[in-house]
């Protein structure tokens, strides 16, 4: 929907590149020539300036007005005809009526426009200049011509000779009538010298008034010609079938080559009347302008158009663009996505919307049935999408047997770039990521759309891991991911969270030999590592047992020995001449109460459980289970 903030920014930065340094000026007609065009369309003249001309510089638009250069400020190119739309990478069309200003006309028929672009680097010495101009050539006016603008309404209208009542009313003022003109503005002196609004109460303004209020008012050769800003105080709102419009009326009193006249001139222009859905953009206009219509009337001509310029109907379905007419409305409807358009990235609340924004145009021509004068309407209508929302879609490609995470993020508009990803451990840009081994790749798709895909190794220091069953290890990776949005640099993040799931733990092992006096025991780690607790017997492992039973430990492996007569060993079977002895080992996991390793060994060991000795004395050997 048309706001008034869409007024037009004369000054533009775009992007981050710089020009070179200062070009000699350049006069360009319709041909292109360094990323300039400039051609006539019907009472506009257009000028492209593309991107790669624009870019890293401040653009300021001069009107060429004979010797005389112009800075076109915001006020000034609404009051005077001028209107400018650009993308945020600096694809510019500047629009010029020829009803303009400063723009050289003969004899309405034809029109000499000449513009300068000002293009300012970083230094006051990096300035590119280009001069262009243009000659269009418009000779079928309608009766009266209503041109509806980003930032103006227009309206002109073939001066007819006076009634006896309208001349004798400019009689009236003649001795105060005092000619004020516009410089520039046809060469000729203007006649308007009074005009009275209807806001519905009449406000009475002289020229001189009108044009401090921003308004423009002027005779050339055959037309009377009108000019007003949507934001000035004698225009106001009215709705028509259901349609808000911005409307200015004023009798315009002015002296003609066959006398003093009087002319009543009213411009309407729609301010929304757009619909949405998903797919279709729809632009209803009121089939009956009722600030400009009295009685009934015929439409002779219809036609729609994208940035100014008409479409005939094979280009009109080659894009799905529809024309059509209710019984209330004209109605331009447009897919959403259309190629004349472009799409925008947004980060409200840093959650990622898109827009798609298009510029159409409506061009009808009608003709009253009483007055047999007709009335060219012309309105250009940029318009954007509400904010829709696209939360990226992460798609989880993680192999496991490779035991690799790989996620895709997608998808995103050209404008986004991917600045960098929080791990676990912290921020990394993506160079670092790569750096690192963590491969990130971004992905260019169809129809200017982008992804972003990362892939970590499981046994990366980023990857959290965690073992929910003995044998089972939940890898789990959580990111952020943190976008930019250019050329504005706004910032949003998309958190992903990675996890897999492996039965890939390999338990300890454990075992053990004997010899005539104690066991040997050899605990072999595994995939965990020493996070374990041993139990030797009924007693845990500690530093002073491990000393008593020559623990050793290299990282990967851990050795005991241990006396079979050790308090953690027991006894199962004594003979006369052995005894029989147990060493159970057994490995813990304190943290989740898991046994990880259950080992006993029982082997025996010679015994003399009774000796005779010379001197008739005997000792036996009695074994204290």
């Amino acid at each position: 929907m048309r706001g008034l903030k869409n007024i037009l920014l004369w000054n533009l930065m775009a992007a981050v590149i710089l020009l070179g340094q200062a070009r000699p000026n350049v006069k360009l007609n319709s041909q292109s020539s360094s990323g300039l065009r400039s051609d006539c369309a019907g009472n506009l003249m257009r000028l492209s300036l593309d991107k790669a001309l624009a870019v890293g510089n401040q653009l300021e638009v001069e009107a060429i007005n004979g010797t005389q250069h112009i800075v076109l400020t915001p006020s000034l190119a609404a009051q005077c005809g001028y209107s400018m739309e650009s993308d945020p990478w600096g694809n510019t069309r500047i629009y010029t009526s020829l009803m303009g200003c400063y723009v050289d006309n003969k004899d309405d028929t034809t029109f000499n426009v000449g513009l300068r672009l000002q293009m300012y680097g970083q230094s006051p010495s990096d300035v590119a200049s280009h001069d262009v101009t243009q000659t269009c050539s418009y000779s079928r006016w309608a009766s009266r011509e209503v041109l509806c603008d980003r930032n103006y309404m227009e309206v002109s209208k073939h001066m007819a000779t006076p009634d006896a009542g309208a001349k004798g009313q400019a009689q009236d003022v003649k001795d105060d009538l005092q000619i004020n003109t516009i410089p520039g503005a046809s060469g000729a002196a203007h006649g308007v010298w009074k005009m009275t609004f209807f806001t519905p109460e009449p406000v009475a303004m002289v020229l001189m008034e009108a044009e401090q209020a921003g308004y423009t008012a002027m005779t050339t050769s055959t037309r009377l010609v009108m000019r007003s800003p949507y934001n000035t105080a004698e225009t106001y709102s009215e709705d028509v079938a259901g349609v808000p419009m911005a409307v200015f009326r004023a009798s315009v009193y002015y002296k003609a080559p066959h006398g003093l006249s009087v002319e009543n001139l009213a411009a309407a222009c729609p301010t929304g009347g757009t619909l949405f859905t998903e797919d279709v953009i729809s632009w209803h206009i009121p089939r009956r302008v009722t600030p400009l219509i009295d009685g009934s009337f015929k439409i002779l001509e219809m036609h729609m158009g994208i940035n100014g310029q008409r479409l005939d109907k094979s280009q009109m379905a080659a894009r799905g663009y529809t024309l059509s007419a209710t019984d209330f409305h004209i109605v331009i409807e447009i897919p959403v996505g259309s190629p004349d358009g472009y799409y925008k990235s947004h980060a409200p609340d840093y959650q990622y919307h898109i827009t798609y924004s298009v510029e159409p145009m409506l061009d009808v021509l009608w003709r009253g049935d009483d007055t047999q004068d007709d009335t060219r309407y012309k309105v250009l209508f940029p318009i954007t999408t509400p904010l829709m929302p696209r939360p990226p879609q992460a798609e989880n490609n993680t192999v496991l047997e490779d035991r690799l995470f790989s996620v895709h993020l997608g998808t995103f508009l050209h404008d986004v770039v991917l600045r960098n990803i929080t791990f676990s451990t912290g921020v990394l840009t993506v160079e670092e990521c790569n750096s690192r081994g963590f491969a990130v790749q971004e992905h260019s798709l169809p129809h200017g759309r982008k992804s972003f895909s990362l892939q970590v190794p499981f046994d990366a220091d980023v990857v959290l891991k965690h073992n929910p069953e003995p044998l089972v290890t939940v890898y789990s990776l959580p990111l952020i991911f943190a976008f930019l949005i250019l050329p504005e640099e706004t910032p949003f993040a998309h958190p992903v969270d990675l996890e897999a799931s492996l039965q890939d733990v390999v338990l300890p092992t454990i075992t053990g030999t004997c010899d005539k006096n104690v066991f040997y025991v050899h605990v072999k780690y595994g995939s965990q590592g020493s996070s374990f607790q041993t139990m030797v017997g009924p007693m845990q492992l500690n530093p002073e047992l491990g000393e008593a039973y020559n623990l050793k430990d290299n990282g990967t492996h851990l050795s005991l020995v241990v006396p079979y007569q050790a308090k953690a060993t027991g006894f199962e079977i004594i003979n006369s001449d052995s005894v029989r002895a147990r060493l159970d080992i057994l490995l813990w996991d304190p943290i989740n109460n898991w046994v990880l390793g259950d080992f006993y060994l029982a082997c025996n060991f010679p015994l003399m459980t009774t000796n005779c000795y010379p001197n008739g004395t005997m000792t036996a050997l009695a074994v204290k289970c």
